[in-house]
């Protein structure tokens, strides 16, 4: 399969090189921000809107599978980050370390689990569930393990907690209450709105890389350190896949269920991720997003490639194994 950039990394790399060439500076740079506050929030209104809590709720039944997604998103990630630290600053710049273990606390994806999950003939409903948990324990889970794991980088201050309540739960919250009367017109414009989201993480994207050139923070980090942090993302990335198969195997799930586990345990979201960086690091989140940017593009050529295998194998098989 050839390798294919996907376009929204694409449109990403472009946000970064503007706000290389064009950052925003002084009363510009605070005006940029509060819109950038303004739609981070309305990006947590709408994943409010869309998660079916019923739906979650009905999901329990396959406990044993959600768990062990959620031991892979919030455990086995978090521990690989940690160990990672002995690679600094040998081989991780200590800077990118920052953004490495943030990307490792970060909640699953949703949309490209599903998608790869269904591709490769997997449990597609179980991801769809797997998904909505991911993000609702993300919202707590991701911010608690930053102010435990990265100490003073991303601190519990009543600032944070304020911006974390007023931007991320409130609207979340807001959404969920609108649901039931909004929820289909959302359902119906799914993807209109989806880039509103998208649309948000670039705005994100150009202000914290904006603050980061205005702060001289790209200066400090040369090419061979993002050389060096892709290689630890490929193992990463390799570890989680082996790990997640691993341990569907050893519960003993059917093959549907295997996939589903693999894909909706190894991925990390961009579009949850950033937004909770600019609310957790502030204007510091330029390098904290570097590495999660790069593990987006990674996770989506090799998973579109593991799915491709696993859809042709499914095609020989004569029934479940």
């Amino acid at each position: 399969m050839p390798f294919r950039v996907d376009p929204y990394v694409a449109a990403l790399l472009g946000t970064v090189l503007c706000a290389t060439l064009w950052p925003v500076r002084g009363s510009s740079a605070t005006v940029t921000g509060d819109v950038t506050d303004v739609a981070v929030g309305l990006v947590f209104f709408l994943y409010g809107t869309r998660l079916s809590t019923a739906e979650a709720v009905a999901g329990l039944r396959h406990w044993r599978l959600h768990l062990a997604i959620v031991a892979s998103t919030f455990v086995l990630f978090p521990l690989a980050g940690v160990a990672a630290r002995l690679l600094v600053p040998t081989v991780l710049d200590p800077h990118l370390y920052t953004g490495f273990l943030f990307l490792c606390l970060v909640p699953s994806t949703v949309q490209s689990s599903i998608a790869f999950t269904s591709i490769a003939g997997g449990n597609v409903s179980a991801a769809v569930c797997a998904g909505t948990y991911s993000s609702l324990l993300g919202m707590v889970a991701t911010p608690a393990l930053a102010a435990l794991l990265l100490g003073g980088q991303a601190p519990f201050s009543p600032g944070r907690i304020t911006g974390l309540c007023t931007q991320i739960v409130l609207p979340f919250l807001l959404g969920q209450f609108a649901r039931g009367r909004i929820g289909a017109a959302v359902a119906r414009h799914r993807r209109a709105l989806g880039r509103v989201d998208r649309g948000a993480v670039l705005l994100v994207v150009y202000n914290a890389f904006s603050a980061g050139v205005v702060g001289g923070v790209w200066e400090r980090v040369p090419v061979t350190r993002l050389l060096l942090l892709a290689v630890v993302e490929a193992s990463l990335l390799a570890v989680a896949l082996g790990a997640t198969s691993v341990l569907a195997r050893v519960l003993g799930f059917p093959r549907e269920d295997r996939i589903a586990v693999v894909f909706a345990g190894s991925k990390k979201s961009l579009v949850n991720g950033v937004p909770m960086a600019a609310v957790l690091f502030g204007p510091g989140a330029g390098l904290a997003v570097v590495p999660l940017m790069m593990f987006h593009q990674m996770q989506l050529v090799v998973c579109s490639v593991i799915a491709g295998r696993w859809a042709r194998t499914g095609a020989r098989r004569p029934g479940r194994s």
